[in-house]
């Protein structure tokens, strides 16, 4: 035997060791292959084929289940990738913001072909993500476990050295407390996955560093969002006497005049005084340091104001105050009241017709009574029934579940205990997209804690024994999002949705009785509970009652996340709470509801926010992602967005879907590249009729919507594509970039070039080369004389 052939018996071992040990902890039933796949792909970046082949060999997972599994979602690689993986987040409010670009920047700064995802060095693996969930930072970027917002272009090589120079910071939910005396100020931060985007780590460990090295009389408390992401990093100081204070946009740079300013009470003893007061006006006399008086607002009083008009917090209850992981935090403001009173004093029919009274709708898509599903599966036969947490929020563009799920992760916990009292169910699950980590991570936690809490159900057995609840991370599919799909996605299957009849109330998770709800659903129980079916249902519409958590996001001055009554319009909505259009651009339309959702321009923007009114514009509700476009958007390239998603996106199982999601996106890409054909307007609507009909599932139904809504409603856009004609000057292969004479000559344009398309002419009008040009619009971006004009660049069409 050769020393070769020995090393390879012996590196083969220690694989299968590695192996053995992943199995161990996962799981060998067929129920365990995501898991497990996960498990492995974390451990050696890819999924090696020799892996699966021993899996296989030595578990009940067979290999062609294995690598079937593996090959539908999107989320596992069959090939090795780099150290560390570029997420570039393509969801809507990132599309309209330039994201294609951003991705083309990476892979240019990186080296990486057209044909190839990762660079030479095996560094970085550069990939698209459906939606990151950060859409309010849009352009957003995640590399490993750090989120970047508003990305640039021009700004990609900042934010790979930014990473590379980072350092690990103290646990999100650790609390801090200085050495000074009781605390005499308590500064909140949101640790949730949007601040860290907005940069509010580096802020939260320039505080610690601080309140550490000086010995102040400080806690720093980690609270769960309060949606005002257009402000992060947004810092609130609460004083002993009940004052508060809140800091927007904050820097590094302006911990020291924050603390300076508040953190010397009154009340301190001389000397106490008399050293932080030294200590900190050294801090602040240090010119690196930014002031901070530019930045200082009280959001709720202050000149933003409005953004909290409108706004009723049912899912997002005492926001701002509650650290997401602390139980007794969440207990001490009335958390798992609802459920103790249930246990202890309702039975199942009455906790039924409570939420049937509230009028309760389900919230992740076509707001289906939420007390007729649970009357379904407390009816069917049988002892063993299942609870689903359905947290695969994959809609582009929205965020409402995972911001829900990690900042009042216990809410939703209760929210399952009582429906798991009210449908019979012992034992849950909750299902999280894998682009979710920290959401994933505090759910996990928080089950932990209620579990060694006692407080997921009697411990008397019978039918009030302890809920069983694991998480299941998911592996990119948005088709999971279909309950049936999500259901053989946690049963260890390709995530393809399955006929109905029967439904899973009927035949669900290995075919028993399953109730399925969405994380804002099961957020809204314990409040409905706690203050009755009548204070919920005189909330919202006649005919769709409560709140609504909505994604705020796109051309507005505001974004975040929102919850307001059903029955708010549109325009309330847009102009009121969201402050209107970004840089004095006209309003042109919201897109709502995601893929399935549909395009509502801003003549129907007086349309009332529920069901059955937004139905009637051709838009749905969906899971309530709500992003605002302005007349430099295009919808006919909208619409081909969003069918790329769809198209992308369907498991194949029905050929209405497969084959007439593609059909509609050759139509539309011909469209935007100025090569449409007489008739295509007419072809797109027959088409979508005909998918919308005849599709299995609810991605298929609805993928036609947005090519309907916004023909329905931008017909003349369409027509003018059809003459090869961009109005928005958006589609790049209909626009050219050139330079007037108002040009300095400072050469900006030529250095931000990342395409060198512009040759450097010191002091003279510089010349775009159409031949070079991408398009990415750096170039007018970086101008500072506003030189750079986009023009149509008519291409003839034959419908012409």
């Amino acid at each position: 035997m050769t020393t070769e052939t020995i090393e390879r018996r012996q590196e083969a071992a220690v694989i299968h060791e590695e192996l053995d040990a992943l199995v161990a902890a996962t799981g060998k039933q067929r129920r365990h292959i995501v898991p497990l796949l996960h498990a492995i792909q974390d451990h050696y970046n890819y999924l090696p084929a020799e892996a699966l082949r021993y899996v296989a060999a030595t578990t009940d997972m067979p290999l062609d289940a294995l690598s079937g599994v593996a090959s539908f979602y999107t989320g596992f690689r069959m090939q090795p990738a780099g150290k560390h993986a570029v997420k570039v987040c393509i969801g809507t409010a990132c599309h309209v913001k330039g994201a294609q670009t951003i991705f083309d920047a990476f892979k240019r700064e990186l080296g990486i072909g057209a044909d190839h995802d990762t660079d030479d060095d095996g560094l970085f693996t550069v990939e698209e993500v459906a939606c990151l969930g950060c859409c309010m930072l849009a352009p957003a970027v995640q590399i490993d476990d750090i989120i970047y917002g508003h990305v640039e272009p021009r700004g990609v090589s900042d934010v790979l050295t930014d990473f590379l120079a980072a350092q690990a910071l103290m646990t999100p939910s650790e609390t801090v407390t200085g050495e000074g005396g009781p605390p005499e100020v308590e500064i909140r931060v949101c640790l949730c996955s949007s601040c860290l985007a907005g940069g509010m780590d580096k802020v939260h460990a320039a505080f610690v560093e601080q309140i550490r090295e000086l010995g102040l009389p400080v806690r720093i408390k980690t609270v769960g969002c309060t949606g005002v992401s257009y402000q992060t990093p947004l810092v609130d100081i609460a004083l002993a006497d009940g004052r508060s204070f809140q800091y927007g946009r904050v820097t590094p740079g302006h911990v020291a005049g924050i603390l300076n300013r508040h953190l010397v009470p009154a009340s301190a003893t001389g000397r106490l005084r008399a050293r932080v007061g030294t200590l900190l006006n050294h801090l602040l006399s240090d010119g690196s340091r930014e002031p901070v008086t530019r930045y200082e607002l009280d959001v709720r009083d202050g000149p933003d104001a409005a953004y909290f008009d409108h706004q009723e917090h049912v899912v997002m209850e005492h926001c701002g105050f509650l650290d997401p992981l602390d139980l007794e935090d969440y207990i001490a403001r009335e958390g798992f009241d609802a459920a103790r009173f249930v246990l202890a004093s309702l039975d199942a029919e009455t906790v039924i017709t409570e939420i049937a009274q509230s009028g309760l709708r389900g919230r992740g898509g076509a707001g289906y009574p939420t007390a007729a599903k649970w009357v379904h599966v407390n009816e069917a036969p049988g002892a063993r029934k299942y609870i689903v947490c359905n947290g695969d929020e994959g809609d582009p563009g929205a965020f409402m579940d995972r911001m829900v799920m990690e900042s009042f992760p216990y809410r939703v916990i209760e929210g399952m205990v009582i429906a798991a009292h009210a449908v019979g169910a012992r034992e849950g699950f909750v299902y999280i997209r894998h682009e979710y980590p920290l959401a994933a991570h505090r759910m996990r936690e928080a089950i932990t804690r209620c579990q060694q809490a006692g407080l997921l159900g009697l411990p008397d057995g019978g039918n009030h024994g302890p809920l069983g609840l694991q998480v299941i991370e998911g592996a990119g599919a948005f088709v999971c999002g279909e309950e049936t799909a999500l259901l053989s996605a946690i049963e260890g299957h390709r995530g393809e949705p399955h006929y109905r009849p029967p439904y899973p109330a009927q035949k669900g998770l290995w075919g028993y009785p399953t109730l399925v709800n969405n994380v804002e659903t099961f957020a809204s129980v314990p409040w409905i509970i706690r203050n009755g079916a009548d204070a919920f249902s005189e909330l919202g519409s006649s005919s769709s009652k409560g709140t609504k958590t909505f994604a705020l996001a796109g051309k507005i001055n505001r974004g975040g996340l929102i919850e307001v009554p059903m029955g708010v319009t549109i325009r309330e909505i847009v102009e009121h709470i969201g402050g209107g259009i970004k840089d004095g651009h006209a309003f042109k339309a919201v897109l709502i509801g995601g893929p399935s959702g549909g395009c509502v321009p801003a003549s129907l923007a007086d349309t009332p926010i529920d069901y059955e009114q937004l139905n009637a514009t051709g838009a749905i509700m969906g899971s309530g992602g709500l992003v605002v476009l302005d007349e430099t958007d295009c919808v006919v390239d909208i619409a081909r967005y969003f069918l790329t998603f769809t198209q992308l996106e369907s498991c194949g199982k029905c050929t209405f879907c497969r084959v007439g999601t593609r059909r509609l996106l050759e139509i539309l890409e011909r469209l935007c590249a100025g090569e449409g054909r007489k008739g295509d307007i007419e072809r797109l609507v027959h088409l979508s009729e005909r998918v919308t009909q005849g599709s299995l599932c609810g991605l298929g139904k609805t993928a036609p919507n947005p090519v309907l809504s916004s023909i329905r409603h931008f017909r003349e856009e369409y027509e003018a594509h059809l003459k090869g004609e961009c109005p928005a000057l958006k589609c790049s292969k209909l626009v050219r970039y050139f330079i007037t004479s108002d040009c300095i000559g400072c050469t900006r344009c030529a250095q931000h070039c990342p395409v060198d398309a512009i040759p450097m002419t010191p002091h003279e009008r510089h010349e775009i080369r159409d031949v070079d040009c991408t398009r990415c619009d750096t170039c007018r971006q970086v101008c500072p004389s506003d030189a750079v004009k986009v023009r149509s660049c008519q291409k003839p069409s034959e419908s012409r």
